[in-house]
């Protein structure tokens, strides 16, 4: 079993080990609650992908949960003040100011992680519920077991999703009207669909074979060249969100500058003498 690496064992609500080389495995840690997001949680899951972001001996990261499920999404109970509030004496005007900062506060704990600069490998094992849609969105490549299924929550709950699934879902199934039956019916959509609509690629048999997985794809991508990988993370979501020709003329750019990397020739190298190729830190 991997040891909670150092660097990282300040986090309560996260576990954050090492499996392999480069590799980071991230847990949601609240197994007791079905990993329901605390506000804790909420502000490690964003201090835990900023530290990730500047760590040069990271390259890539699979998150996973612990426990009987991925996540049961928000904690209600700790979340009571969000819908209730501490702040009576406020007027309407002030309340609605400090609310909004703590829903952008939610957001960017979400936007972390897409903001990290390793990929992040999703590995979904029972339900994925609420926030966990938001979480999983913003990973790069989602997995998952065949137990696994997912719910837009929110509705259920007398709101709307607010912090990333209505706006990176339908980018990542590229289906209107099936993110709109979830968002709307707060139904659950189990693995078999989820894997046909495109929001996880892979179904395995358990959540161990998931992980295992994950960790092997993660250490394929470790293998790489950092610049090589952290470049087309970086591409990818810029292109995402502009036209085809500002993505090519951002892309020109970018490489520009890191075509003057050792890694090209190290990878030249390495292909031409059919070994294997070592990069240094990002």
């Amino acid at each position: 079993m991997p040891q909670v690496t150092s660097a990282y064992a300040k986090y309560e609500t996260l576990s954050v080990t090492s499996p392999r080389e480069h590799v980071l495995l991230v847990e949601l840690n609240r197994p007791k609650v079905l990993n329901a997001f605390s506000s804790k949680l909420w502000t490690e899951l964003r201090e835990c992908f900023a530290q990730i972001h500047a760590d040069s001996d990271a390259r890539c990261v699979v998150l996973a949960g612990m426990g009987r499920m991925f996540t049961a999404g928000l904690d209600l109970k700790d979340a009571k003040d969000l819908v209730e509030g501490r702040d009576e004496y406020r007027d309407i005007a002030r309340k609605g100011y400090y609310h909004r900062q703590r829903i952008l506060d939610m957001q960017e704990s979400i936007s972390a992680v897409e903001k990290c600069n390793k990929p992040v490998i999703a590995v979904v094992h029972s339900g994925c519920i609420g926030a966990g849609i938001d979480l999983i969105t913003a990973c790069d490549i989602r997995i998952c077991s065949q137990d696994a299924f997912f719910v837009v929550k929110e509705v259920d709950i007398g709101m709307a999703a607010d912090v990333g699934t209505l706006q990176r879902l339908p980018k990542v199934v590229g289906s209107e009207s099936w993110v709109r039956d979830l968002a709307l019916t707060a139904r659950r959509a189990d693995a078999k669909e989820a894997e046909r609509f495109g929001l996880v690629s892979v179904v395995f048999s358990s959540r161990e074979e998931a992980v295992a997985k994950g960790l092997e794809m993660a250490a394929t991508i470790a293998s790489k060249s950092p610049v090589a990988i952290t470049g087309t993370k970086h591409l990818l979501n810029y292109s995402r969100d502009h036209s085809v020709g500002e993505g090519l003329e951002y892309t020109a750019l970018w490489n520009t500058l890191m075509h003057n990397t050792e890694d090209l020739h190290t990878a030249v190298v390495a292909a031409m003498t059919k070994n294997s190729p070592k990069f240094s830190k990002l």
